[in-house]
């Protein structure tokens, strides 16, 4: 557990760390949008990701990475854990925002980095406010900039995912963006799987080939959702074993 705890130390402290970064960042959003641009805001959130997850000396792995298109996309993934999250933005390859919840906002210097990467705060509460909320989205990706949503909308602890709600599908087929599924796997067992306490895993993060509006476009919400969700099962199932697996939390 003290192993833990530090590994929680070094979290905070990092981000912490990370307000210089966030103060030179805050200067590129001023100015117009461009990818460069858009890669220097987010090398801060993605260098605190990365630092974290080497700091539990997980292993990561990324297979499909030729399937980033250049342009915006929704990414579309799994979510066994809260270290799903810190994947993607430390390994994927593409600066992403994220759908989260309005709580996030309460988080400091979190929150800021949060905002500076279009992330969109929803507040699950106000039915009124979340569709405004779903359409500051929606103009993120028409404007360019990729989002990630999560559509089981919770964690799923475990390898088996929960049914997949189609309503965040909205987002791209209302910006007519493609839509990219990512299978995530061994991030449960770094923290949820031991009541919090942090092990070490190997994490596996596969980019399966974009769905264009062409593809998708005659389908229902529900049916994209349930064959998105059919693609990421069929990935986890052939994802290579957790050289990790069954160990013990790190004390």
């Amino acid at each position: 557990m003290i192993r833990s705890l530090k590994i929680y130390i070094y979290a905070i402290l990092i981000v912490i760390g990370s307000g210089f970064k966030l103060r030179r960042a805050k200067k590129f959003t001023s100015q117009s949008y461009n990818k460069l641009n858009e890669e220097k805001i987010f090398a801060g959130p993605k260098m605190v990701s990365q630092k974290v997850i080497q700091k539990t000396k997980s292993d990561v792995h990324v297979y499909g990475q030729e399937n980033l298109p250049e342009e915006a996309v929704l990414f579309v993934a799994n979510h066994q854990g809260l270290f799903d999250i810190l994947a993607l933005i430390g390994y994927l390859g593409k600066p992403i925002g994220f759908i989260a919840k309005k709580e996030t906002k309460k988080l400091p210097i979190v929150s800021t980095w949060m905002e500076l990467i279009h992330c969109v705060f929803i507040d699950r509460s106000d039915r009124r406010q979340a569709v405004k909320d779903i359409s500051q989205g929606i103009s993120y990706l028409k404007n360019g900039h990729s989002i990630v949503v999560f559509p089981e909308g919770t964690r799923s602890r475990g390898s088996k995912l929960n049914e997949f709600k189609s309503g965040s599908l909205r987002l791209a087929t209302k910006a007519k963006v493609p839509i990219v599924p990512v299978a995530i796997n061994g991030t449960y067992q770094m923290m949820e799987e031991d009541k919090g306490k942090l092990k070490p895993s190997t994490i596996t993060m596969t980019i399966t080939e974009p769905i264009y509006p062409t593809d998708y476009q005659d389908q229902k919400h529900g049916e994209l959702a349930a064959s998105i969700q059919t693609t990421i099962e069929e990935t986890i199932r052939s994802a290579p074993p957790n050289k990790y697996e069954g160990t013990k939390a790190v004390h």
